[in-house]
């Protein structure tokens, strides 16, 4: 081989080269966008705080010190200043009704009426452009939370005299905020053929699963229960495409507005699945989708069953993976499911909406092929049915510490002796802070103050038992707003600051846990904690920025922080008027 000699000159000037080109590849690509000026809360536990984030595209690549992103930064990277705000990752609703969410915005939204007069004030108002024979719809009046109560009630609910008085020529139909109950005039109740005479041939106004309230003559007072709604629900005009469309609309730009950038969807059916798709197609799906699959519909379950899970890698919008199962209902209502009487109802236990033979079969099939399963119970027996249920068919299964991250959605009543079976089964409690606020007064009437004490809402010992909970809104049950739930959870109060010890304090959540429950463990109760709910590094960016430090505001200013802005995939969603970015 013929050796070539190479002059020293030269030998330099190939050198710089080759370092250029080794320092050329090694560059950083810049930032499409690069966030800093304020208080990053990042979720992680290895980095808590960081001064900067830089994205590409739709992932973070930089969280750090602000010092070090200069070799991030190029003519092109949009510099986005917080001005002294908050940022953390993106909040996700853990347990919500995406279209019901939708239609309150469209329908008449009840939640905030403080009384009977309010909710036929704003019935009369609907009715007045109404059409004969049209049906008017509503949702989120709530008897227990009313500041005056009517004069005549039956087993603490209202009449359907004075709703029917208004509107003689439309059949209305009210849906409770649980959503476990309705109340219906006279005209929808014709329509039903629910009478006085069809009421004689029930037991107490019992039918399977449900009850219909009435009064001392054996007349329908309005009020439906439970299963028993369906005997009015199912004469009501389905809604059509257009309308479906314009309500999750209304829902994504409302996620927006308070921060939310994914959101567990807690059961649907797959005319609603098709319209999340064609969203996702028009990319108009500007929100992170979990979807439960309603256990309602058994033939959709055997579909899915065949086929198995959904997992959205590509763009990581639309996930279909898991099952939701009714199978009580709501202590509001005394749809609840109790191992004891309800204190101010000795006679009554509540309802299993579901056979529990039917949750062991889901359970089983759900393991054998790859479906998370989320059972929705409130009351302690229910609770303690779903978990044997889980338990036998992680047994038969052989699953025992298998990843399957089943779920019991709201635990809000426990047995004490079931509080450590959540992680002792790998079960995931997911608790709505926001429920204790709202139900807490009046829940000491329905369970008395030892159940009350030794089981209901009981985060911290669920927390330190080794389980992760998952927060949320159950919108639209309660308003979608997270910040509600937070301060919830880090005080024990209603939203109006009471009582000024907070309620069983014990069992607050720490501001550092009450985040992780709507950021990074909500994302676990979806498989997701790699992917997304904390600021690092490969992960999606999507960002909540609020007006104030939540982790350290003085509690009573809480309830006063506002988004200001919401990105999703590195994209600004949402940005407050006032926000002056």
């Amino acid at each position: 081989m013929k050796k070539i000699n190479t002059p020293l000159s030269t030998t330099i000037v190939l050198l710089f080269l080759l370092i250029l080109s080794i320092s050329s590849c090694s560059e950083h690509p810049k930032a499409d966008m690069l966030i800093r000026g304020g208080t990053i809360y990042t979720a992680n536990p290895q980095q808590p705080k960081v001064e900067a984030v830089a994205l590409v595209n739709d992932k973070i690549v930089f969280a750090g010190k602000i010092s070090e992103t200069e070799q991030w930064t190029g003519e092109q990277t949009e510099l986005i200043d917080l001005q002294g705000k908050t940022m953390t990752p993106g909040w996700i609703e853990g347990h919500g009704h995406i279209m019901g969410m939708g239609y309150n915005e469209i329908n008449i939204d009840l939640l905030e009426t403080k009384s009977y007069d309010e909710l036929i004030e704003k019935v009369k108002e609907a009715a007045a452009t109404a059409a004969p024979g049209e049906w008017i719809v509503g949702r989120g009046w709530h008897q227990s939370k009313w500041d005056t109560k009517p004069e005549i009630t039956y087993q603490g609910f209202q009449t359907h005299d004075r709703l029917s008085a208004i509107t003689p020529d439309n059949p209305v139909y009210l849906r409770h905020a649980s959503g476990h109950a309705g109340m219906a005039n006279a005209k929808a109740m014709e329509l039903a053929g629910v009478s006085k005479i069809t009421m004689e041939k029930m037991t107490k106004g019992e039918v399977e699963g449900g009850e219909i309230i009435k009064d001392e003559y054996g007349n329908p007072t309005g009020i439906f229960n439970e299963r028993a709604t369906t005997l009015i629900t199912r004469h009501i005009p389905e809604n059509n495409a257009k309308t479906d469309a314009k309500a999750l609309s209304s829902a994504i730009a409302a996620c927006h507005r308070h921060g939310v950038t994914g959101f567990h969807v807690a059961g649907t059916n797959g005319n609603i699945i098709s319209l999340f798709r064609e969203f996702k197609k028009e990319d108009k799906l500007d929100l992170r989708l979990y979807v439960m699959l309603t256990g309602w519909d058994k033939q959709l379950l055997e579909e899915w069953y065949e086929k198995g899970p959904e997992v959205d890698t590509v763009d990581n919008l639309l996930t279909i993976r898991s099952i939701k199962l009714n199978c009580d209902g709501a202590l509001g209502s005394r749809g609840a499911w109790l191992l004891q009487p309800y204190t101010d109802r000795p006679d009554h236990y509540g309802h299993e909406t579901l056979p529990m033979e039917f949750v062991e079969e889901v359970a089983n099939k759900g393991l054998r092929h790859g479906f998370q399963v989320c059972a929705h119970a409130i009351g302690d027996r229910a609770n303690r049915e779903i978990l044997d249920r889980y338990e036998s068919a992680l047994k038969e299964q052989k699953k025992e510490g298998s990843d399957h991250r089943f779920r019991i959605e709201h635990a809000q009543h426990l047995h004490p002796e079931d509080i450590p079976r959540f992680a002792g089964l790998g079960v995931i409690p997911a608790m709505q802070c926001v429920h204790m606020s709202s139900d807490r007064p009046w829940a000491i009437d329905r369970l008395g103050e030892k159940r009350i004490k030794e089981g209901a809402y009981m985060w911290q010992a669920l927390l330190k038992s080794g389980a992760k909970i998952v927060n949320g809104s159950d919108v639209p049950v309660e308003p979608i707003n997270p910040i509600a739930s937070f301060y919830a959870a880090v005080t024990r109060k209603t939203l109006k600051g009471q009582p000024e010890e907070g309620y069983e304090s014990e069992q607050r959540m720490t501001r550092e846990q009450a985040l992780n429950s709507y950021t990074i463990d909500a994302a676990y109760g979806a498989f997701e904690e790699n992917i997304k709910g904390s600021i690092e590094v490969g992960k999606l960016a999507d960002f909540t920025v609020f007006s104030q430090d939540i982790m350290t505001v003085d509690e009573e200013k809480l309830l006063d922080t506002e988004v200001e802005m919401t990105v999703l995939g590195g994209r600004v969603v949402y940005q407050n008027d006032s926000a002056g970015n």
